[in-house]
């Protein structure tokens, strides 16, 4: 399967910035027919969902502002692999992590037997709890009532060094050769159930497994346990690391991948008219999500809010998106309605964004339904820099849509040289662009 598809589920989640606890800007929002009835949003501060803390391991490090930065400065985060050897692959490069270290966050013994999705996912984790004010020896964190805290953090894939090896060890040596935590090291919800056994969280716990939508769909759910009063905090993302043989050997063999060995710079353009593929990334990323109240008792640096999101499927194809993009348009709705927001206060999208032939103009398509008029929208494209991080690439791009609320500035798409004529939305060609962002949206097929 090619885990980029819109036969899928697609998750839309829409974020705006807190500057007015109980309504927007007005002077902020697009004019809205006066015949419609406007949507409603939540304001029992109990149900509201705020943005605390951000945590993020990738190809540009293990800091929420360096990444954004230099995703700002349009820097390239894909080279060749050298991890193992990539001579006999058709694509041999990716946006590998490296030099990565958990020091201080994972003990070196347990460290030593993770797979590396596991490893991201909890630095990033932990990282998130910091950013919120509420590293794991402070007092603020002893006062959390951990009965009621949770974790969302999902994966893609699972631990797939894990199984790799785990598989290669069984036939070259034996069942007695094979790791005691093979199991345990490969199921997806390691993630989560390894975070909450470092910080001691005791309330929902599990792992959502959806592809590339993976990390919305933890982030609305999340959402969810708050807003029916069941958690009063949760630590929600994604985390994946398939830069291995057998990761980059079966995206191969789907034909899934760019193979511009040549100049992998440049692999990764989406909306181009010369895109031939995704480009595989790798790393995690983990949102702090608690409800309005808890977050003002405690004193919390409120980064956004969470307004609200969608959840449909194509129901179409395994691996080629419906063109007219119907799935994505009625998740967008759907999440449009959910949020309280109307089509008009959205003047930022960061959509999926692949760089597949098919997959980028489907996404396009369903933006115009939704958005009959698009001259105020923005959108980029994150993969042109990071690559496609599968489970844990929503997590990361609801990172940079957050840091593009907060701090005006859109990051650029880059290898922008001969966008296709339909593509009619500004894309933030090459270089970054201020813009004062209403609502923020972003899109997983």
């Amino acid at each position: 399967m090619m885990h980029h598809s819109l036969s899928l589920p697609n998750p839309t989640l829409s974020a705006r910035p807190l500057s007015q606890p109980l309504r927007p800007r007005l002077h902020r929002i697009h004019a809205v027919s006066t015949t419609v009835a406007a949507p409603r949003r939540e304001t029992d501060p109990k149900k509201r969902v705020v943005i605390t803390g951000m945590g993020i391991v990738s190809v540009f490090g293990n800091d929420v502002d360096k990444f954004y930065d230099r995703l700002l400065e349009g820097e390239n985060g894909i080279d060749m692999i050298d991890r193992f050897d990539v001579s006999t692959f058709p694509t041999k490069f990716a946006g590998q992590i490296r030099n990565f270290n958990s020091e201080g966050y994972i003990d070196g013994k347990t460290d030593r037997r993770l797979d590396n999705s596991w490893r991201y996912g909890i630095v990033s984790g932990k990282k998130a709890l910091e950013n919120a004010g509420l590293g794991l020896k402070t007092e603020a964190f002893n006062k959390i009532n951990k009965e009621r805290a949770g974790v969302v953090l999902g994966s893609g894939i699972g631990g797939m060094s894990a199984f790799s090896d785990g598989i290669e060890n069984l036939i070259g040596k034996g069942v007695r050769k094979m790791s005691p935590f093979f199991i345990p090291y490969i199921i997806t919800n390691m993630g989560s159930a390894l975070l909450a056994i470092d910080i001691g969280f005791m309330g929902p716990n599990y792992s959502i497994s959806t592809a590339c939508a993976t990390s919305n769909y933890c982030f609305h759910a999340a959402a969810n346990h708050i807003r029916r009063g069941e958690s009063d905090i949760i630590l929600a993302g994604g985390t994946d690391a398939v830069i291995v043989p057998s990761g980059m050997g079966g995206f191969s063999a789907c034909r899934a991948l760019s193979t511009r060995n040549d100049d992998p710079k440049t692999a990764s353009r989406p909306w181009d008219i010369d895109r031939d593929g995704f480009v595989m990334g790798e790393g995690a990323g983990v949102l702090v999500m608690e409800s309005l109240e808890h977050a003002m008792k405690r004193d919390a640096p409120i980064i956004a809010e969470y307004l609200g999101g969608g959840v449909t499927c194509d129901g179409y194809h395994m691996t080629e998106p419906r063109s007219d993009g119907l799935g994505v348009s009625s998740c967008i709705q759907q999440s449009l309605q959910n949020a309280g927001v109307a089509p008009e206060e959205v003047n930022y999208i960061n959509p999926h964004a692949t760089s597949t032939p098919l997959g980028d103009l489907a996404e396009v398509n369903a933006i115009k339904q939704v958005f009959k008029n698009t001259t105020e929208i923005k959108m980029n494209g994150t993969k042109s820099m990071i690559g496609h991080c599968l489970g844990a690439a929503g997590a990361l791009e609801a990172i940079a849509t957050i840091k593009a609320i907060t701090t005006g500035w859109l990051h650029p798409t880059i290898n922008q040289f001969n966008i296709e004529p339909s593509v009619e939305i500004d894309t933030v060609p090459n270089k970054k662009k201020q813009h004062q962002v209403n609502v923020g949206e972003y899109l997983y097929l």
